[in-house]
């Protein structure tokens, strides 16, 4: 078998997918057990998919790199469709699972579709929040851990504390920020600052102890003063380090958002999985984690692309 069908055939698998969902849709009996919908959304889930697919095919027949690339992504693709027509048949077609606990795929896109403009709403309450946390977080665990990595009497009373309260879990200072905070939401920007700021400080007060000392010893002996070294040589040779605390902060941050919308918020997307949870409303819940889920992968996605820019000498060295 030549390349160049072989290539075509693996384009073909994800459509072969689709087309054996739908037979499958029609023509395999409904159990009954589950709540029907106004529209077959499963089935626009598939045509949307089948749809970017598609386009993604077409554009590469007029460039080369993205051909490459959906032929190698196509028989994921092929796996995923076929991980959602087996999940149809489990949820819809028999009685394998409680049924209260795993809604229809139709119930759970249907969620996403005629509740999305509430949906947004409370994706843009969680990102606001999330926001605000994460850059009070970021930005004071980056001077933190300046502090504590280049100036050793710093490091020498300011480490132990760092030590000491940097591990504990975010979620254990929730009662005491509720407590502490005039307002449910500055103890709730507190807790994702925490846990943004103790992966960033650790890993650049790590980075920047790593530098050789040459490198400083040099810069003075050229008559660098401390703030030319820390922005020329510090800061520079430990992006790496403060990248990936970021990298970690983030992932932290999700979590934490997570639990603190959990706990006195009256919006966002935390404080939505729990309403529907609380209601039994399952479908809710899953579509909920899907939002997150994807606006974690999309976050951490654009860190990695803005660390590709500015660390050029490191592209690829870590991926995502």
């Amino acid at each position: 078998m030549s390349k160049r069908l072989y290539a075509w055939l693996k384009l073909l698998l994800p459509f072969v997918a689709i087309a054996i969902s739908v037979l499958a849709y029609y023509f395999i009996a409904d159990s009954g057990k589950q709540k029907k919908t106004d529209h077959p959304y499963y089935l626009f889930l598939l045509g949307a998919i089948g749809a970017v697919f598609l386009i993604a095919v077409i554009a590469g027949l007029f460039k080369d790199s993205i051909r490459k690339d959906t032929i190698e992504r196509a028989p994921l693709i092929t796996g995923a469709i076929v991980f959602l027509l087996l999940l149809n048949i489990i949820t819809t077609k028999t009685t394998l699972l409680p049924t209260l606990y795993f809604p229809s795929l139709d119930r759970i896109v249907g969620v996403l579709i005629e509740n999305r403009v509430f949906l947004i709403q409370n994706v843009f309450d969680s990102l606001k929040l999330l926001a605000v946390g994460f850059l009070w977080g970021a930005g004071v665990g980056f001077f933190t851990g300046l502090a504590l990595g280049y100036f050793k009497i710093v490091g020498y009373w300011i480490n132990p504390v760092t030590k000491i309260i940097g591990p504990i879990p975010t979620t254990a200072w929730i009662p005491l920020a509720l407590s502490t905070f005039p307002t449910t939401h500055s103890a709730n920007i507190f807790l994702i600052a925490f846990a943004v700021w103790f992966p960033v400080t650790l890993m650049t007060s790590s980075g920047i102890q790593s530098i050789n000392n040459v490198n400083f010893e040099v810069s003075r002996t050229l008559g660098a003063s401390t703030i030319y070294q820390i922005l020329h040589v510090a800061i520079p040779a430990a992006m790496p380090s403060i990248f990936l605390g970021v990298f970690y902060g983030t992932v932290s941050s999700f979590a934490t958002l997570m639990a603190v919308e959990m706990n006195g918020n009256s919006s966002g997307i935390g404080w939505y999985i729990n309403w529907q949870k609380s209601v039994m409303m399952y479908d809710g819940v899953y579509a909920g984690l899907i939002i997150i889920a994807l606006i974690c992968s999309l976050s951490l996605t654009l860190l990695f692309k803005v660390r590709d820019k500015v660390l050029i000498w490191q592209k690829g060295v870590i991926k995502w």
